[in-house]
Order: C-alpha cells, then sequence, then structure tokens
C-alpha cells in the first residue's frame, strides 16, 4: 500500500523545513485544524523572527504551511501569496506570507511550504455590537483592492461548471451505493442545470479577486476587528461569494443590513448577486461531497469523516439537495 505524502511530514521535516529558510526553530509546534493543507504554529529561538516584531502579530512564533502535493500550481500558489502581500501592503488585516530574498514558495524534501505571520486573535463573535459593520468594512476594503487587478492563474467562479465538475467527480469514483446512486445522478443534474440558469438569468457579473473560503471560521478577531487568514482558496468571482459565507443561515435581514453597510461605504455592491447566494449554497455543497471523494486516499479523511459514504449521508445529501433544488426552482426570495 502506498503512504500518503502527508503521512511522512513528521515533526523532524517540518522544523526542519522551518529552519532550511533561516529561522531557529525552538522545537515548539502546534499543527493546527487543516484538512488540506498541513499546517503547524513553530515557536521560534528568542530573537528569531525580527520581521515578525509588528502590531497584531504573536512574537517568537510562525505559521508554516505545507501544500497539498498535486493540487495548486506554483503560480497559482504564488498568486496566492501576492495578493495576500498586497492586501498587508494596503492595511488589510491578512495573515501575509513571510519573503526570503524575495522569494515566499519554498521547497524542502519533496514539500512545498510557505511561512505566515502568526496573527493575533480569537474566535469572531458577530453577534457583537458593530462587529458586522466592522467586518463589512474591512471586507469591503478587501474586496476594493481585489477589484484592481484581475488574477492569472487562479480559479474563476462565474458559473456553473464547477458544480458539473464536482458532480462527475463523485460519480466517477463509485462511492454511490446502487440503491441511491441513479436517484443522486439525477437530483444532481437538475441541480447543476438550475445554478447554470441562475447564473445566466444574473447576466454578465463583475467578477474580482476575493478570499473565496470566507467563513468565520477563517477569521480571526483582534482588538482591532477582524483578521483574515487563509487565502488558500481565493478565486475570481462575483462579490456576494465572500459575504453569504458570513452569514450561512440566510435569514437574519438585519445582519445583513449591518454587513452590507459598512460594506458599501468602501466599495459597491451589485443587486443582483443577491439572485446567487442559493446557488453558491449548492455549489457548496456539491463541492463539499467531491472533496471528500478526491481526498479519501489521505488518511486524515477516514479518521476524520468516518460517516463518509454511508447510505445516510447520500440520503441526507439527497434530501438537502432536494430543499435546494426547491428553492432554486422557486419563485425569487430574499435570502437574507
Amino acid at each position: 500500500m502506498s503512504v500518503h505524502p502527508f503521512e511522512q511530514l513528521d515533526p523532524v521535516r517540518v522544523l526542519a523545513a522551518v529552519e532550511s529558510i533561516g529561522f531557529l526553530a525552538d522545537g515548539r509546534l502546534f499543527a493546527l485544524n487543516s484538512y488540506e493543507n498541513r499546517v503547524y504554529r513553530v515557536g521560534l529561538e528568542e530573537g528569531e523572527g525580527g520581521e515578525l516584531a509588528k502590531p497584531g502579530v504573536v512574537p517568537g512564533q510562525c505559521v508554516v504551511k505545507f501544500y497539498r502535493p498535486g493540487r495548486w500550481s506554483d503560480e497559482q500558489i504564488l498568486e496566492e501569496h501576492g495578493f495576500g502581500l498586497e492586501l498587508a501592503d494596503a492595511g488589510i488585516p491578512v495573515a501575509a506570507p513571510l519573503l526570503r530574498d524575495g522569494q515566499s514558495l519554498f521547497f524542502h524534501d519533496g514539500f512545498r511550504f510557505a511561512v505566515f505571520e502568526c496573527r493575533r486573535g480569537g474566535p469572531p463573535e458577530l453577534d457583537a455590537p458593530g462587529a458586522l459593520s466592522l467586518l463589512g468594512r474591512t471586507l469591503g476594503r478587501l474586496h476594493a483592492i481585489g477589484s484592481r487587478a484581475r488574477f492569472r492563474y487562479r480559479e474563476s467562479l462565474s458559473d456553473a461548471d464547477c458544480g458539473a465538475r464536482a458532480l462527475d467527480a463523485v460519480l466517477a469514483a463509485g462511492v454511490l451505493p446502487s440503491s441511491i446512486e441513479h436517484r443522486y445522478a439525477r437530483l444532481a443534474a437538475e441541480v447543476v442545470a438550475a445554478i447554470r440558469e441562475a447564473f445566466e438569468a444574473a447576466g454578465p457579473l463583475r467578477l474580482r479577486r476575493l478570499h473565496g473560503d470566507c467563513h468565520p471560521g477563517n477569521l480571526l478577531w483582534s482588538d482591532q476587528g477582524p483578521v483574515f487568514v487563509d487565502l488558500d482558496d481565493c478565486i475570481e468571482g462575483p462579490a456576494v461569494q465572500d459575504l453569504w459565507m458570513l452569514l450561512p443561515g440566510g435569514s437574519d435581514a438585519p445582519a445583513w443590513s449591518a454587513l452590507r453597510e459598512g460594506y458599501e461605504q468602501f466599495t459597491w455592491f451589485n443587486d443582483v448577486e443577491m439572485s446567487l447566494v442559493e446557488p453558491l449554497r449548492t455549489l457548496r455543497m456539491l463541492n463539499h461531497s467531491a472533496w471528500l471523494v478526491q481526498r479519501w486516499d489521505d488518511p486524515a479523511f477516514p479518521r476524520a469523516f468516518p460517516w463518509f459514504g454511508a447510505a445516510r449521508y447520500w440520503e441526507d445529501q439527497i434530501d438537502d439537495l432536494s430543499g435546494q433544488l426547491e428553492a432554486l426552482q422557486g419563485p425569487a426570495r430574499p435570502a437574507w
């Protein structure tokens, strides 16, 4: 049985990688919550990491991310880094990569990795007074910077193609129980068609560089407000892709009003994009199943998602997608 590359990423290799670019690690090592890549907080010897001595950054520590082999090209990773550095230079609170001799992507023992600032902050409390308005302002600033240029290599979210690819990946994997496969395939195909119709009805969209995976789990909250972390899924797409994920419940109009009020202080929001909230939510559901299928050879996934692949999982998916299809095909309704 072949060994997954990440199974070879032991603490010795992690610390050796950090030291290969000139840092001196003190032996402290803490694995952070990440399945797609492997991410660690690493302690540094006293006096190391002088470039990290700035407000909002934890002194004596850095965050190192080892990229999943075969997922992104070097060019796509470097665009992620370039976007993070551009945002940081503009004063946007984001965990930016560190440069060594002008480089941000490094190689050690067969792995590609990058080192980032370890930013201060805890979980966001978005129901605190003023929190959503501040978050909206910060995201509006991020999107204003994101609209200044285009990605060359990163992916684009402008239609339902990624949903069709997700469905193909699930069906090709042969993981669906035979009693469910036909129902799932037929329903998911209807869902993809409805998503495509929604994008076509919205017309040409103004695409901009986005965080791409802007849910509360990718936010820290400091004394100064939100800090965006993990630009690994940065993408070009409609602005609402980042906004809807911050309010996933989809029913709190006052919360949306507060978020949007802050957002529009810095950039314009196209109301047409509100019609894409449910299509984007449905795309995320399809892509999540495909993501699990495509990562199942990584031993971390069976350990973390033992329920995946059981008949009950796919029955629940059919129920959820049926509800989403009704939302997509039914009369227009406010997203919030």
